[in-house]
């Protein structure tokens, strides 16, 4: 399946640019995503998180993607 995934901060800094495609097999889990990304850009790996958002809200790890699923990548937020 063909996924989008839209990437925010130093997420979008690492793999150099706003949005992904990337093609996924059908109905894997959000970790398996992760874990290809991670695979495919190691500075991901350097994050103390990574949350994933499916159709606008934080999926769970065993969370089963679809073709159709908006995805996002968040990654961790600091401030003051």
């Amino acid at each position: 399946m063909n996924l989008k995934i839209a990437l925010f901060g130093i997420a979008k800094e690492i793999v150099g640019q706003p949005e992904l495609a990337l093609n996924f097999p059908e109905g894997q889990p959000v970790h398996q995503l992760l874990e290809q990304l991670r695979t495919d850009y190691p500075a991901l790996r350097q994050l103390s998180s990574l949350a994933v958002a499916v159709n606008n809200e934080y999926a769970e790890d065993t969370q089963l993607l679809q073709e159709r699923d908006e995805i996002a990548l968040i990654p961790p937020v600091s401030g003051g």
